[in-house]
């Protein structure tokens, strides 16, 4: 896989009551659902260690880390003549 000129984004997943939601980051999780509707507060998160191979289980909801697979743009770039 090719990875030059490729911005890797973040994506954090939370899937809760059989639906899931996306988020660029874990502190924008926050700014939607409160503490006790997630079962766990920002910094506990955080110092959980949020990664692909460990997400995060309680009873109310699963997060997961993972990376956005995008194309890659030249959209911005000056050609080279």
């Amino acid at each position: 896989m090719e990875t030059e000129n490729k911005q890797e984004r973040t994506v954090i997943h939370l899937e809760m009551d059989g639906k899931h939601y996306y988020f660029g980051s874990i502190a924008n999780i926050y700014e939607y659902f409160d503490k006790d509707i997630i079962g766990i507060s920002y910094g506990s998160l955080r110092n959980y260690g949020l990664s692909q191979e460990k997400p995060y289980q309680n009873n109310k909801c699963i997060i997961r880390k993972g990376v956005l697979l995008a194309k890659p743009s030249n959209r911005g770039r000056k050609k080279e003549e």
